[in-house]
């Protein structure tokens, strides 16, 4: 009996402890949730704050005393009374929230009261992100940046407008047709034509130079001389020979009394033109040498081959500085700048390459172009530059190559391009057609065709070469009818008589 009642006393103690521990678990999880339910709505009050103060109190737009129209809707087309003149204001034409699954609207159900504020709370929390509500909070900063046009071509993108109204538990998203684009109207330039025509080379005319004194400019041409012109007259001034073929590149140096040559014979030569002779040879290139400049500050020559090469050349020692090796084709054109990147060249493989002249290694690669780059031109002011492809014209922005825009319209094959400080680009084409563009815009405002020389065939009308002068008033270009012919702007022409025959086109869309 005892012991029984001994049992009983320790299950009452064992009872008693686990109900004591039970209600401490009990009143520990109750406070537990009542402070999860605090934190809970202490995030829904952040949340509203943060991600729908901007939408939930804006202004509401009134169309009459004590009504507000909402067109396009999620929730169709409602009619709205104010809350403060009415505080149970109704909804009619259709349920306040989407109906579910097969319930459809009846006579019985065109009316139905409003939500409460804890409704529209409850939507708004329920809503995903919208593209409009991010638009309401956009900074001037990022509209600013959608005007942001790239080089000189300007172009108009007008911001797309979008109003995010939440009230009554339905969104309104209101876009504004965006405009198209147009180009911007040209600056106006006065036309140019034909001034003087020059004989004297038995072959096609290759290459034109023009000294730094503006006084003479030398030409290159398939019969295998180069020939030095008096530029105020168009007379004969000297022929050099020593090219055993075509010469296809000529540069007169500003730093020293010497004059450069390059032609198919593989041969680089130096020309003294106190002596009218030879005096260096650069050896190295294992096809025809195609095109040939000097950098503007540094003594130091660069050639192009149809051996798929540029090289760089000490001018003094003859040393080949660097050979710049990556074109899978023929090196058509080279130009040199004393800016980073300071040589940059073009290829019948479509591509332009951007070189480092310290390191000789590749530091940019422009693969846009679809066919054989054939000319480079850059700007003498802009730090910018052109392309001439059979393909179109395109302009590009240094250091980096970025892409500004096409120039389409001259379909021909384009040997050669000029710009000068004016914005007046310059293209030969091989069908002997001459096209003049506005350098900002693209816009062609002439185009030129000259005739054909007697004693030459029609078929020899090709652009292989054109320069402006060091003025700029005059424009030379070197042919395939074995003239050269000298272009001057007509002074007696004015914005009047020549206006510019533009209108504001839709631009098309960039095509790389």
């Amino acid at each position: 009996m005892a012991e029984d009642v001994q049992k009983h006393s320790v299950h009452t103690l064992v009872f008693r402890s686990l109900k004591r521990t039970h209600d401490m678990f009990v009143s520990d999880h109750a406070k537990s949730v009542a402070q999860d339910e605090e934190s809970h709505k202490l995030k829904m009050s952040v949340k509203m704050t943060a991600d729908y103060n901007a939408v939930l109190h804006m202004p509401v737009l009134k169309e009459g005393k004590d009504r507000m129209a909402l067109p396009g809707s999620m929730l169709g087309h409602q009619s709205y009374t104010q809350p403060g003149d009415d505080p149970d204001y109704l909804i009619t034409g259709t349920h306040a929230y989407p109906s579910g699954p097969g319930v459809a609207l009846t006579a019985d159900t065109t009316m139905h009261r409003n939500p409460s504020e804890g409704g529209i709370h409850s939507m708004a929390l329920a809503l995903p992100p919208s593209q409009a509500r991010l638009d309401v909070s956009r900074t001037a900063a990022s509209v600013g940046d959608i005007h942001r046009h790239a080089g000189g071509a300007e172009r108009s993108h007008p911001p797309s407008t979008a109003v995010s109204l939440l009230e009554g538990g339905g969104t309104r998203n209101s876009t504004l047709a965006r405009k198209a684009p147009t180009m911007p109207k040209p600056q106006w330039h006065p036309p140019w034509k034909l001034f003087r025509v020059i004989s004297g080379h038995l072959g096609w005319v290759r290459s034109i130079a023009v000294e730094p004194g503006n006084q003479w400019f030398v030409t290159g041409s398939a019969d295998r001389t180069i020939k030095i012109w008096d530029l105020a007259s168009g007379k004969l001034k000297l022929s050099l020979t020593g090219h055993i073929s075509t010469v296809r590149g000529v540069a007169v140096s500003n730093r020293s009394p010497y004059l450069f040559s390059c032609g198919e014979d593989k041969q680089v030569k130096c020309w003294d033109l106190e002596y009218n002779k030879v005096i260096r040879h650069y050896h190295g290139h294992l096809s025809a040498v195609y095109d040939i400049d000097l950098h503007p500050t540094i003594d130091v020559l660069v050639t192009c081959s149809r051996d798929a090469t540029a090289r760089v050349w000490d001018i003094r020692t003859k040393a080949n500085v660097h050979t710049l090796t990556g074109h899978t084709n023929t090196v058509a054109t080279v130009r040199c700048q004393a800016a980073e990147p300071q040589v940059i060249t073009g290829s019948h493989d479509s591509t332009i390459r951007l070189w480092d002249l310290i390191a000789g290694k590749t530091r940019a690669t422009l693969t846009n172009h679809k066919k054989s780059v054939r000319t480079l031109a850059l700007h003498p002011r802009q730090y910018t530059f052109a392309s001439g492809s059979a393909d179109n014209i395109k302009q590009w922005m240094f250091p980096d190559g970025n892409f500004i825009q096409n120039l389409s319209g001259h379909n021909a094959i384009i040997n050669t391009l000029a710009v000068n400080s004016d914005g007046v680009l310059v293209s030969g084409a091989d069908n002997g057609t001459i096209h003049l563009w506005d350098w900002r815009t693209g816009y062609n405002f002439q185009r030129i065709h000259a005739a054909v020389q007697p004693g030459s065939l029609d078929s020899e009308s090709g652009i292989f070469a054109c320069m402006f002068d060091n003025s700029e008033s005059r424009l030379i270009t070197a042919e395939a009818d074995k003239t050269i012919k000298v272009y001057k702007e007509d002074d007696t022409a004015t914005e009047e008589t020549h206006p510019v025959n533009w209108k504001p086109e839709i631009l098309k869309r960039k095509r790389f």
